[in-house]
């Protein structure tokens, strides 16, 4: 497939620009005719424009956090909700963003915009800023004439995630604190204490406890060989890094995560919410059901749970409503399922959606906080294990010589 740059006019005689692929030129303005508008300019392009934008972005200072661009689209509907053109919109935007990344990002959507483009076209310049679902969400506001609403919606997931991805750090402070804590106090006694004591314990030879043995031996290894351990860690990390970026890799992540004890049932509810969340607010801002189950799929961000989805998408494009589809996917919970179901009949799909993601953020925040209260007893008790095991090899052959000198 290969990407055209086009100009189009719509049937309301105003011009468009965009991108579209197609296996080659004549099938692209067929494309773009068979939507309804009359192909003025029809280019091969290889996103070089797009990927051109994004590194003039990237080379700005600072460094661009979900909390500012969900801060961007709060701004972005309030101002477009009070009833602003959506050029002065944008040249706000430029002037009130902290984020010098965002500021440029909003100069040039208002150069588009000025040139006739959607904002919803503008920003798809940027995805690494505002992925496919953000722009199908503005598309379909901008289509229906409730641009603001879209943006409104967009805004309040976005605060969502911001909220939860912060909740989720301050749980994990604690415990990151005690395993670094636990792995330095380790490491310092290896590589520090217990080789002074080597020496002392020299004369005794096999008189020595099993523990002090292995202490000493474990200690021998690490102090000997602690280039080729440190060379052999970094392999292992680049080489995890490696394989974890390629798809077999992800996948195997993904799928470990989710049976993971404990976390494993805390992560998939994590992501169902996340996708009830965002399929809700595609539904509710006017995005085709396909393209919503797919977004919803891909923002998951589970490689497991997106093949299930691409399951789903295929059956109701056969003709199954959503929860049939969903029960036979397998992976999906029966509170969803029947939610969609409820939501399916009644008409009002986005909101069940909506309620479900609720429940689920609840239950998530209860699962966090029972597994940092678990794990932090548990790292002080291994912690407390090694320093006695430690004590315990060190005083064990004290007391054997006192003894012996008796």
């Amino acid at each position: 497939m290969t990407t055209f740059s086009y100009t189009a006019m719509e049937p309301s005689g105003r011009k468009r620009t965009g991108f579209i692929d197609a296996s080659d030129k004549r099938a692209a303005i067929a494309a773009v005719t068979a939507e309804g508008r009359y192909v003025l300019e029809m280019n091969e392009e290889s996103r070089r424009s797009v990927r051109s934008s994004e590194s003039k972005v990237e080379e700005r200072k600072g460094r661009t956090t979900k909390g500012d661009i969900a801060l961007f689209t709060r701004r972005l509907a309030d101002l477009s909700g009070a009833g602003l053109p959506l050029d002065r919109v944008l040249r706000i935007l430029s002037e009130q963003t902290e984020s010098a990344q965002l500021a440029h990002i909003a100069e040039e959507a208002l150069e588009d915009v000025k040139r006739g483009l959607p904002v919803s076209q503008a920003l798809e310049k940027f995805p690494k800023f505002f992925p496919p679902m953000f722009t199908q969400t503005l598309r379909a506001g901008e289509a229906s004439g409730q641009f603001s609403e879209s943006a409104t919606r967009l805004a309040d997931l976005m605060e969502n995630e911001v909220a939860r991805r912060s909740q989720i750090v301050s749980a994990m402070i604690y415990p990151a604190v005690l395993t670094f804590t636990a792995v330095f106090v380790v490491i310092f006694l290896l590589a520090f204490v217990v080789p002074r004591l080597t020496v002392v314990f020299e004369g005794l030879g096999d008189t020595l406890p099993l523990s002090t043995k292995i202490l000493l031996a474990t200690t021998a290894v690490i102090t000997g060989y602690w280039i080729e351990i440190l060379v052999g860690l970094v392999i292992l990390i680049v080489g995890l890094k490696f394989y974890l970026g390629t798809p077999a890799g992800k996948e195997a992540r993904d799928a470990a995560v989710l049976k993971a004890p404990g976390i494993g049932k805390v992560a998939k509810k994590a992501i169902v919410s996340r996708y009830a969340r965002v399929l809700g607010t595609l539904v509710k801002g006017g995005v085709p059901i396909l393209d919503a189950l797919h977004l919803a799929g891909m923002a998951a961000g589970n490689s497991v749970f997106i093949r299930s989805n691409a399951v789903v998408g295929q059956e109701v494009k056969e003709g199954k409503t959503i929860a049939g589809a969903m029960r036979d996917a397998g992976d999906f919970p029966p509170v969803l399922t029947h939610m969609v179901a409820i939501g399916e009949e009644t008409g009002d799909l986005p909101k069940m959606l909506n309620r479900v993601s609720d429940s689920l953020d609840f239950e998530v925040e209860q699962g966090l906080r029972r597994l940092t209260t678990l794990v932090e007893p548990i790292i002080v008790l291994v912690m407390g294990a090694f320093v006695a095991f430690v004590v315990l090899s060190v005083l064990l052959p004290i007391f054997g010589a006192q003894e012996l000198i008796k």
